[in-house]
């Protein structure tokens, strides 16, 4: 029997949630800005207290890798590192995208058409996004990239297969992409560390555990910092 505490950051939900031999047994999540740092922990000890477990009986730790946002990442992940160290338990990265893809394919409130491939988005400013494209398997068919949407995006995948399009970049996408009759949009998806059940279990059973010293967030790009308003 494994429990795993599951971390999500890498958006503007915080979202952590418990699972024991792959299945949710308890979550907290809230979608908001720059919340992360202040309830991510107060969430954690509720979580635990809630089904009347101690830090120690943890068997892993499961946190979303990124790609998404830069500080959300850093937070999430310096979370789980630091419970990783405190606790001497293993360390389990899921990449978001991935995460995404199966938060889709087992939440029951879609039926994936067949052919379709899923195209999970994470806005990262203006026409940009993170993204990747996977089958109704969960499998990768494209590698995940920091792409600028515009009229020809996903042109050759699209003449021969519905995509469904999801995630908070994916509203930009509309405007360009929503004409064409095999791209399709899932409104009101929220990333939540709910999707990471199923891969967590998977690594935690295959032992792929990362290093805690030396794991750090998957950013795709590199960090560019703004400047302050006068």
């Amino acid at each position: 029997m494994s429990t795993i505490l599951q971390i999500e950051t890498a958006t503007t939900s915080c979202s952590v949630a418990l699972s024991r031999n792959a299945e949710v047994v308890n979550f907290k999540q809230i979608n908001a800005r720059n919340i992360h740092a202040e309830v991510i922990t107060l969430y954690i000890d509720e979580l635990l207290a809630a089904q009347n477990l101690n830090y120690n009986e943890l068997d892993a730790i499961a946190v979303s890798s990124g790609p998404g946002s830069y500080t959300g990442l850093r937070i999430g992940v310096s979370t789980a590192k630091g419970l990783c160290f405190a606790l001497d338990k293993p360390l389990i990265a899921i990449e978001t995208l991935e995460a995404m893809a199966y938060g889709v394919l087992t939440a029951g409130e879609f039926e994936p058409q067949e052919g379709m491939l899923l195209c999970p988005m994470i806005d990262a400013r203006r026409m940009e996004v993170y993204t990747a494209l996977f089958d109704t398997a969960g499998n990768r068919v494209r590698e995940t990239a920091a792409d600028i949407i515009d009229g020809h995006s996903f042109s050759s995948y699209l003449e021969n297969h519905k995509i469904l399009f999801f995630g908070d970049g994916a509203e930009k996408c509309k405007t360009t992409l929503g004409s064409n009759p095999n791209a399709l949009f899932l409104d009101d998806f929220a990333n939540s560390a709910t999707h990471l059940t199923v891969m967590a279990a998977k690594k935690f059973n295959a032992g792929q555990f990362e290093d805690v010293a030396y794991f750090e967030p998957y950013y795709l790009k590199d960090f560019i910092a703004g400047k302050k308003a006068l």
